[in-house]
């Protein structure tokens, strides 16, 4: 795994995995961050297994407290609440790549599947994110009618719908193109746009919309 790969934004120099965790770890001098940073990313394999391990995984490593802990915690929250911005209420949405960031920041990280809907006034704009339901669409029902009750009570013109595969495979099943056709259905009956229902995986999001399944 190579932890030298480097992050950044275009003109600033490029900051490694190590460099950048260093950085959020320092409080003895840069040496020792520097090292602590790459035992870290050693034992773990990569940025994210270190931010997904439990907390006791992480304190047994020799120089991590709670204070550190902590810091580790906070750094996907505020990635999370940083993509999340990227959709804010009563605003258009500018781009699809806007709508994958916010919904890959949401959901890509949870262990569990989440059936989700984004209400949109008829110039597109964000009236609310809602989610709706928990658990695999084979074993938990989704509504039609819920879905449409929540669209009508706020006014929405157009709906996204949007759920995760915590297996991190962003392709549809079949259970998913079924449930699509039903809630396009029932929208359909009240003059609400379908929009696209997104799957979000681990690396991306795949459209059925984009597959010509809406």
């Amino acid at each position: 795994m190579d932890h030298n790969k480097s992050v950044g934004v275009a003109d600033a120099p490029p900051v490694t995995d190590i460099e950048l965790l260093a950085t959020m770890l320092r409080s003895s001098g840069p040496a020792a961050a520097m090292d602590l940073a790459g035992r870290l990313l050693h034992r773990f394999g990569s940025l994210r297994a270190l931010l997904d391990a439990d907390d006791a995984a992480i304190l047994v490593e020799s120089g991590i407290g709670q204070a550190r802990l902590a810091t580790i915690r906070a750094l996907p929250e505020l990635a999370r609440r940083y993509f999340e911005a990227s959709l804010p209420m009563g605003e258009a949405i500018r781009s699809p790549a806007d709508t994958e960031a916010f919904l890959l920041a949401r959901m890509r990280h949870l262990d569990y599947e989440l059936f989700c809907c984004l209400y949109l006034d008829n110039r597109h704009r964000v009236l609310r994110f809602d989610e709706l339901f928990r658990g695999t669409i084979d074993g938990t029902s989704v509504y039609p009618r819920e879905v449409v009750k929540e669209a009508l009570a706020i006014n929405a013109a157009a709906v996204i719908l949007a759920h995760n595969h915590p297996s991190g495979v962003a392709e549809p099943s079949q259970a998913d193109e079924r449930i699509t056709r039903r809630l396009k259905s029932a929208l359909e009956l009240v003059d609400i746009r379908l929009l696209d229902h997104l799957i979000v995986g681990d690396g991306g999001t795949t459209s059925l919309a984009s597959r010509g399944l809406i």
